[in-house]
């Protein structure tokens, strides 16, 4: 699996939190739940069924349930003041649930124990657990909020604070037979400060140490980076964008523009970017072929170009480059009525799509149903170079049609199986000298009403029917990442059926649709036969839209393009990879001696 896939995937375990009233509704029940059983198993106690329900369930709720509601109303504000990461009041109040459930788990086992000892653990468990989610609180909101550690000590403790704190008053107001006194209300607090202590010096420690590569590689803190990622993802927030763009390099690319021109002027814009939709949702150039789009008031099909994620635009800003580049291109574009019927070549595996706009060359290529992904810009420049010396074209707009997802892996890079069999069906290309003139059909639908959980982006789908000498071609895109195998085969079968000679499916490569996808969410997985009827019905839209029309097509260059590079592309991915793997074996060790070394700390002073 390639180190890229591997992160990406890590997004997967990002949870859609509950709402707030979820999450304090469960604390009210779940802690008088708690608190009734616990006074039910208590060993010197024989209390009737009533006494257990009235006076343990509103202990349990008091200690456990008051006080984790609170906790969550006093840490979101806490959070916000210190101007890190926004954190909603679902998020606190969740985080609330989970740290009550924790301790409420190792108050009930400390309570069953002692049901069968005689000594009394309870409150040692109860204590223990309290540390604990002192720890996880640490690491939760440190992590994700890009706050100082320090700083985040006060709202780590409010919870397991306001718990020890209710069961002083409760046991001071209610107990008959025992005295609490100062001195053993400075044990317990010495025993909860050392116990807390250690696991305060594990956490910064551990996390001190597994950020120093990133910080040293690339001068950025990893929980600065998962802050900045878990606030794009919950807020949809692009401040990650401002680190991309201090890391980021300026490269020099190329994009293929083909325009067509009706009786209305400007008709069809059909455009083949050499840049990377990527990395995720909205960041950077995750959903270019929209934004891009979106600049023309020309109906505008982006499809993908060749390039792989270190073409990812460190920004949005970026993609609005490339926009520019083709306002001025189109503006000296020259303009013929002259095409070639849509004709294919193949070698192995590799299919070609070709078509001749007088002197220049369209070039589709595809795998399928053989699986692959993202293709490399050498390649495709290799590629691009081959046909012309073949064709003899002026410009050659070469399109990685991106329809056929195999799962992890599949990019065609140098030295790849993959890169001889494309070029060796390159070599069969041959200049066509039929031309004759063309009629361009266009029609767009969004798809408003399928998301982009189920694989589709905001651009939805966009067919563009060629009709040259009565042989009427398909080019139909759907704004996805990629597509599941056989979707395309399906697809085609279905234009066939309309009238069309020939088509060819692409899928324009956005990464809008993979926030919470774990990297990968190509389309087809999901209703996949209300996709299909809304591309059927798309291209029949576009047939009848049919006109004459004039053809130009140029190949620009995009310079000092900000993107992550391949530089910094790869020592990113390599640096979390290896945290990552770090982790796995540092995290179980370094956590268990702590809580080990805690627990003997607490319970040593029990015997």
């Amino acid at each position: 699996m390639p180190e890229s896939e591997r992160i990406m995937g890590l997004s997967k375990y990002i949870l859609t939190l509950p709402g707030t009233t979820f999450s304090v509704a469960s604390m009210v029940v779940l802690s008088f739940v708690l608190g009734c059983i616990v006074s039910a198993i208590q060993p010197s106690a024989h209390h009737s069924a009533l006494y257990n329900v009235v006076y343990g369930g509103a202990a349990g709720f008091l200690i456990f349930g008051l006080t984790s509601i609170m906790s969550g109303a006093v840490t979101q504000p806490m959070i916000n003041s210190l101007e890190g990461r926004h954190m909603k009041m679902k998020q606190s109040m969740f985080l609330s649930l989970l740290s009550m459930l924790i301790v409420g788990f190792v108050y009930l086992i400390g309570s069953l124990i002692s049901s069968f000892s005689i000594y009394s653990y309870t409150i040692d468990a109860l204590v223990y657990g309290c540390v604990i989610i002192f720890a996880i609180r640490i690491l939760v909101l440190w992590g994700t909020s890009n706050i100082n550690f320090f700083k985040s000590l006060p709202a780590a403790a409010t919870q397991p604070t306001l718990i020890i704190s209710m069961v002083i008053v409760i046991v001071s107001l209610t107990s008959i037979t025992t005295n609490i006194g100062y001195f053993s209300i400075l044990a317990l607090l010495i025993k909860i400060a050392i116990a807390s202590l250690i696991l305060v010096v594990a956490i910064y420690s551990f996390v001190v140490i597994i950020e120093s590569p990133m910080k040293r590689n690339l001068g950025v803190g990893g929980l600065e980076l998962l802050s900045l990622f878990l606030a794009h993802v919950t807020e949809g927030s692009n401040a990650l964008e401002g680190l991309f763009e201090d890391m980021g390099e300026p490269i020099d690319t190329l994009i293929g523009i083909t325009a067509f021109k009706g009786k209305d002027g400007l008709k069809a814009i059909f455009l083949s970017p050499s840049v990377h939709p990527g990395p995720v949702g909205n960041i950077g150039g995750g959903n270019m072929p929209t934004i891009l789009a979106n600049t023309f008031e020309t109906f505008t099909m982006v499809s993908h170009g060749p390039s792989t994620h270190d073409f990812n635009p460190v920004s949005t800003k970026e993609v609005y480059k490339v926009g520019s580049v083709v306002k001025n291109t189109l503006k000296t574009m020259k303009y013929s009525n002259k095409a070639s019927k849509f004709f294919r070549v193949q070698s192995g595996d590799a299919k070609i799509g070709a078509q001749f706009f007088d002197n220049n060359l369209v070039l589709l290529a595809t795998m399928a149903p053989v699986g692959f992904d993202d293709m490399d810009f050498g390649v495709g420049l290799a590629i691009i170079n081959l046909a012309k010396a073949r064709t003899g074209a002026d410009n050659v707009v070469l399109v990685e049609c991106h329809n056929a997802f195999q799962g992890d892996g599949g990019r065609i890079l140098p030295g790849n199986k993959e890169v001889f069999d494309l070029m060796d069906a390159t070599e069969k290309l041959r200049k066509s000298d039929d031309q004759h003139s063309l009629k361009v059909g266009i029609a767009n639908d969004p798809m408003e009403d399928v998301s982009k959980e189920e694989g589709v982006g905001d651009s939805g789908v966009k067919a563009m029917i060629v009709d040259v000498d009565n042989q009427k071609t398909g080019y139909i895109l759907l704004d996805s990442n990629n597509m599941v195998i056989g979707f395309r085969e399906r697809i085609m079968k279905h234009l066939k059926e309309l009238g069309l000679d020939e088509a060819e499916i692409m899928t324009s490569d956005t990464h809008f649709v993979n926030a919470l996808s774990g990297g990968h969410n190509p389309v087809g997985r999901k209703s996949q036969d209300i996709i299909l009827q809304k591309v059927v019905e798309c291209t029949k839209n576009a047939m009848k839209d049919l006109e004459d029309v004039t053809v130009a097509c140029e190949v620009s260059k995009i310079k000092d393009l900000k993107t992550l590079g391949p530089t910094h592309a790869t020592e990113l991915v390599t640096t979390i990879s290896s945290i990552v793997a770090v982790s796995k074996i540092f995290a179980p060790l370094i956590f268990i001696i702590a809580f080990l070394s805690a627990f003997i700390w607490i319970f040593y002073w029990a015997l």
